[in-house]
């Protein structure tokens, strides 16, 4: 082994604001350092999960989910019981909703965060 995953860092134009976004999707709790605001840390409970926010210097170009001259870059899954209230509260934060998979039991449906980096709500794929 040569290193072990420390977090996954998410450019966007206003790092505070994003993981405020997910805080609020996951329940995770918001870290920031006041001497540099240009990277918040998103914590899971005991800090076994992070993802980081670092702020974009100069224009930020989002991707555009599907279009593959602006490929998604990365992109988040989370699994869902209800699909319908999730889609609800995500849209509420801020989301922007693009596809449904279509699954009557089981299947995806991919939203932008504010952002514009594309996630999906997964349903009916829990083991």
């Amino acid at each position: 082994m040569i290193a072990t995953m420390q977090c996954t860092v998410i450019d966007c134009p206003d790092p505070l604001a994003l993981a405020e976004f997910y805080a609020a999707v996951l329940g995770w709790e918001v870290e920031t350092d006041e001497s540099d605001p240009s990277w918040v840390w998103l914590n899971a409970p005991g800090k076994i999960q992070r993802l980081a926010f670092q702020g974009v210097q100069g224009e930020y170009h989002p991707p555009r989910w599907p279009e593959p001259a602006h490929p998604q870059q990365f992109h988040l899954d989370f699994d869902v019981e209800d699909v319908d209230r999730a889609q609800r509260e995500v849209v509420a934060l801020g989301a922007t909703f693009l596809h449904d998979s279509g699954g009557k039991t089981s299947g995806f449906r991919v939203f932008s965060d504010p952002a514009g980096h594309p996630f999906c709500l997964c349903y009916g794929q829990q083991g």
